[in-house]
């Protein structure tokens, strides 16, 4: 006998693009199936207006304490040293910034650590390791040094907590830009604010996005690094007088916080998730899906418009019978990463953003940056032989030819408008994933001016690779024919810093509610010679890696249509 549909809540708000019933009610501990997160103040807003025209805070400065043997013992050490920062007189400055941190001679995961805490908010970045055919110009010097001037990068940061917020409701802006820079600086390179920005900052927000703003960043209260071989445990404290956040309302707040932190970390379950997929909501359903790629394809051949291409995305609703917990998720896709970033967005009382990117948009270290095309899929194959012809049959395809030199060329383009030199190497190359493979190409380039950096990100995103070409007309595209909020989906995610700055592309992602609800997102790129069906695979192949973790059960599944909403997915036992 098919299993009962679970019934959606009454509220208007409910739709199979929509995660949350309704706003959650305010409270002290928001409670996330059977994790509660503690939901710490909001400290202050970094973007208030005109802070971007304040210039730097007042102090900005990094303080080593003295190593610890473990992670556990490396709280008790900032606990004391923020006690005696409140104890002591305040500073004198009127605003800012102050890490303090405590080496740990051992490596402790990352992921382990975030899952031992409850506060929120909470972010978490990982790198991705350098890929081995890098262009030259982005290895070499710093643009602004010598290849001398080094510190260690971390592996992975997990942080919760707000020192300082930037979120706002207008698209991300110039004077945000320097609103965030202010607080950051070159002598204090581990200073980051971690964070995401709307895919499309001028469409309205939908109710499960509308705590991110249409940009939203922390540099968190209390952080862990994870090194090669070692990690680090850290505190940061931020106040500005202007800002109506002052030295003892920041002291006060990192106070009440340090006294929640875990020492310890908490194993996590990598290979399994342990749910079940009660039902499965697609948005837009199957036949939906193929009248707009239909529609796009008509206006690329007939040249209604400029429109080349055009990216469309697909918003998968499940019900799982437990409720998910986003650092659970953040682990087991973590063991999936390879050549790719990981990451979680959280803000406080509000659902978490995670997700496993293969894509970069830019990192830029001084004056060097470097970005990627990524386009093209195809799975990959269950024997050696049989990966070698599709990856064969991908680099020979005229359609995916055609998608990835308009991606490839388009960000050349882009990059050749602001930097002095643009290097493209290699041109076209197989980027092999764990379940799929893509066309690629890595480019480097050089900036004239550090400040350029926010010209780099407002002109790489969107990128041809999840909007299209012509940008405008392609995002036009999308508002005219996507039925539901992408929000972060497809936005630039990472971090900025005093040294070096880096964001990938927010695809391979899900949002996940307090509930038993998880929006999973992928898209895929409509070009010439664009197959519906084909597309609609992709999509599934993309997103497999979602669903796969979410049914830990195999079960026989029954597809049904549900009356022009998205394909609903029944289980049979």
């Amino acid at each position: 006998m098919p299993m009962p549909m679970p019934s959606p809540p009454s509220s208007s708000l409910y739709s199979p693009g929509r995660l949350l019933p309704a706003r959650p009610a305010p409270a002290t501990a928001q409670a996330v199936g059977r994790w509660a997160r503690l939901s710490c103040s909001l400290s202050m807003n970094g973007c208030a207006p005109g802070a971007g025209d304040r210039g730097a805070v007042c102090v900005r400065e990094a303080r080593a304490l003295p190593a610890a043997p473990a992670a556990q013992d490396a709280v008790g050490q900032l606990r004391a040293a923020v006690d005696a920062l409140g104890a002591g007189a305040p500073p004198a400055a009127t605003s800012g910034i102050i890490r303090i941190e405590v080496p740990v001679r051992q490596r402790v995961d990352a992921v382990e650590w975030l899952h031992a805490q409850s506060a929120l908010p909470r972010c978490f970045f990982s790198a991705r390791a350098p890929l081995p055919d890098a262009p030259a110009l982005a290895a070499a010097g710093n643009g602004n040094g010598s290849l001398s001037d080094q510190w260690k990068q971390p592996v992975s940061v997990a942080g919760v907590g707000s020192a300082v917020f930037f979120r706002g409701t207008e698209p991300f802006s110039l004077a945000d830009w320097r609103a965030i820079k202010r607080f950051l600086s070159r002598d204090c390179p581990l200073i980051r604010a971690y964070g995401a920005i709307r895919f499309d900052a001028t469409s309205d927000a939908s109710v499960e996005w509308e705590d991110y703003g249409s940009f939203y960043f922390i540099v968190p209260q209390v952080e862990f690094n994870e090194f090669e071989e070692s990690s680090v445990l850290a505190t940061t404290i931020a106040w500005d007088d202007s800002l109506s956040w002052t030295w003892h309302n920041a002291v006060n707040d990192l106070q009440s916080l340090l006294q929640k932190i875990s020492p310890c970390s908490v194993a996590v379950n990598k290979s399994s998730l342990h749910t079940t997929i009660m039902s499965l909501n697609h948005v837009p359903t199957k036949a939906s899906w193929d009248l707009a790629v239909t529609k796009a394809l008509q206006m690329i051949k007939g040249r209604q418009r400029e429109l080349v291409k055009v990216v469309l995305a697909r918003c998968s609703r499940y019900i799982t019978d437990t409720c998910i917990d986003p650092v659970e998720l953040l682990a087991c896709l973590k063991v999936e990463g390879q050549n790719a970033y990981q990451f979680c967005i959280q803000p406080s009382d509000a659902p978490a953003f995670v997700g496993n990117s293969p894509e970069q948009l830019f990192h830029r270290k001084y004056l060097n940056i470097s970005s990627e095309a990524l386009a093209g899929t195809r799975a990959r194959g269950k024997t050696t032989a049989d990966d070698f012809q599709i990856g064969q049959d991908l680099l020979l395809s005229t359609k995916e030819d055609i998608e990835f030199t308009i991606v490839r060329d388009s960000i050349k383009k882009k990059l050749e408008m602001i930097c002095d030199e643009v290097v493209v190497h290699p041109s076209k190359a197989l980027r092999k994933l764990p379940r799929v493979q893509h066309l690629s190409a890595q480019l480097a380039a050089r900036i004239r001016n550090e400040d350029d950096e926010f010209e780099i990100l407002n002109t790489l995103h969107p990128s041809p690779a999840v909007c299209g070409l012509p940008t405008e007309d392609a995002r036009q595209f999308i508002r005219d024919y996507e039925i539901f909020d992408r929000g972060m989906y497809a936005g630039p995610v990472g971090w900025f810093g005093g040294v070096e700055s880096e964001f990938a592309v927010g695809i391979r992602s899900a949002l996940l509610g307090k509930g038993h609800s998880t929006l999973v997102y992928a898209g895929a790129g409509i070009v010439q010679g664009t197959n519906p069906s084909f597309e609609w695979d992709e999509l599934d192949l993309k997103a497999s890696q979602f669903a796969k973790l979410l049914q830990y059960q195999e079960q026989h599944i029954r597809y049904q249509e549900a009356e022009n909403t998205g394909t609903v997915i029944r289980l049979e036992k």
